[in-house]
């Protein structure tokens, strides 16, 4: 099922999916892996009879909730082309592994709802796209289903998130009645053909417009009337604007059946740039054709049983990496062996001779490297640091058996490390008894759910009254444990973190002790 990355130059494509949840885009994912040939029938979340579930979602929890919660890398063969696609939990409980996924790709599918339009998840993904200036390529999903007037669509777009929509295909047949799209470009009919459940490539025939007209009768004029009015109105695609950020491109699609699945993974080849040169923490570039160097952008255990290693996800950024090779670890100054090295589609792996600028490899058994870190070959570089998001939910933890302490400990320090929550400790709590900081309460449910699954060490955890967590230096630190209702503690990087009951206490803490750092984190929105 999953191919070895070649080393024969082909170009390469690293992309997201982004959406609001149940937007269809662990569907699409699994659409895109089908019109490649990887898999030959698609599995889904929504409980269809004989579909299993979606390749992507690994972990139970996901599987049992028809949710993406973990992201999920997936490369694989298109059209001489090599493609690394990561599919993102689209929940805002997730919010921070979807930033840190965002840092390691050159553009993004948003996923936008036939009959929702632009939903406040998929607005706050946008947003991180825009700050890091990805080129976004706009997809409007389940249009077999009833939905808003694609004209009205296009509206929302550019009034919420200022991009001028420049749609490539149109639909031919309202929301709800999808009967295939008109090529903007070559002003021919697609249509799509039903396969039973979904569940096949959905096949398509090409009709030049006079037999669409013929065959479709209003449909194809209203489609027509349309596509020349947004021509009329300027909303035709230009390449350099939407690198710029000015634009982004739009097709019409039904991830579910299939529908205008080929034309997205054609116009991504097409459009989406290559892997460039990637901004240092020194202020310079590492362009990419300089040594190798590779940043880590997720760390994962666990995704099978078979496989009781650690999994470091790593973004190439410039050179040729080969496994075996021994490179440096930029935060330690240390030598890193690769020797396993493997490319990873979903749950299968397989091992990775070579990797280029823009494929992502999984580094097994790297004890050593954390979310963020930079591995290189050559001149020293090293990458700016992966922000952590401000939590807002806090949980105390503790072993429900005494006799599981030593389970519980590497658990915790697994889950921390991997960024599942941030864990907050004192002295005076001790390692028996730390904090769970999270950016939402789900969060807490993945970590009782794999403490028990694979640590076999059962927790217990009892809600915090905190709100509101700040950072202060290592020097202030002793002057505000001893003030009333809040409490200070130290995060795994160092930073010492102060929680507060809720803002207005915070304020007033900072007002009474205007010499001591109490500082804002980075919020998630």
């Amino acid at each position: 099922m999953s191919r070895p990355l070649s080393d024969d130059h082909r170009p390469r494509r690293t992309f997201a999916i982004i959406s609001h949840p149940d937007a269809g885009k662990s569907t699409l994912t699994e659409a895109l892996v089908l019109h490649a040939q990887v898999i030959t029938e698609a599995g889904a979340v929504h409980g269809k009879a004989g579909r299993s579930g979606t390749v992507s979602d690994w972990m139970q929890m996901e599987r049992d909730r028809g949710i993406s919660i973990t992201s999920a890398a997936l490369q694989f063969e298109y059209a001489d082309h090599v493609v690394n696609m990561v599919d993102t939990p689209g929940h805002a409980d997730f919010s921070e592994d979807t930033y840190r996924v965002l840092s390691a790709v050159d553009s993004a599918v948003m996923l936008v709802d036939a009959a929702k339009g632009l939903e406040p998840q998929t607005l706050k993904l946008f947003r991180v796209c825009a700050l890091r200036g990805i080129p976004v390529i706009t997809v409007i999903n389940k249009w077999d289903r009833p939905g808003l007037d694609p004209l009205e669509l296009m509206d929302g777009i550019e009034k919420q998130i200022g991009l001028r929509p420049t749609p490539l295909t149109w639909p031919v047949g309202i929301a709800g009645d999808f009967r295939g799209v008109l090529d903007r470009r070559s002003g021919e009919f697609i249509r799509y053909l039903r396969t039973a459940g979904g569940s096949t490539r959905a096949p398509e025939q090409h009709l030049p417009a006079e037999q669409a007209a013929a065959e479709e009768g209003e449909a194809w004029t209203t489609a027509q009337e349309e596509h020349e009015l947004l021509s009329a109105d300027g909303a035709d695609h230009d390449q350099q604007r939407f690198l710029d950020g000015a634009t982004t491109p739009v097709l019409f699609a039904s991830a579910l059946l299939n529908f205008g699945v080929a034309q997205i993974l054609e116009r991504l080849l097409e459009l989406a740039p290559p892997p460039h040169a990637t901004p240092t923490e020194a202020g310079g570039v590492r362009e990419v054709d300089e040594p190798f160097s590779a940043f880590v952008f997720k760390v994962q255990s666990g995704m099978d049983s078979a496989h009781r290693d650690r999994l470091a996800y790593a973004r190439v950024c410039s050179g040729v990496f080969e496994r075996g090779m021994v490179v440096k670890h930029a935060s330690t100054g240390r030598p890193f062996a690769t020797k396993y090295a493997q490319a990873v589609f979903g749950r299968e792996r397989s091992s990775v001779e070579t990797a280029l600028p823009g494929d992502i490899i999984g580094l097994v058994n790297a004890n050593a490297l954390r979310v963020g870190d930079t591995i290189h070959d050559g001149p020293s570089v090293r990458f700016p640091a992966i922000p952590t998001f401000a939590p807002e939910h806090f949980m105390s933890v503790r072993a429900k058996e005494s006799g599981r302490y030593k389970q519980f400990r590497r658990g915790i320090e697994q889950l921390d490390q991997e960024g599942v929550v941030q864990v907050l400790r004192s002295t005076v709590r001790g390692d028996q008894n730390p904090v769970l900081a999270a950016v939402g309460p789900m969060q807490f449910e993945v970590v009782a759910a794999r403490m028990e699954t694979e640590f076999n060490a059962p927790v217990t955890m009892d809600s915090l009254s905190y709100t509101i967590a700040r950072r202060t230096r290592a020097e202030d630190a002793d002057v505000l444990r001893g003030v009333r209702q809040i409490e200070v503690l130290e995060r795994a990087d160092g930073a010492h973190i102060v929680l507060f009951p809720d803002k207005w206490r915070a304020h007033t803490v900072a007002r009474d002790h205007p010499d001591i750092l109490i500082e804002e984190l980075p919020a998630s929105t």
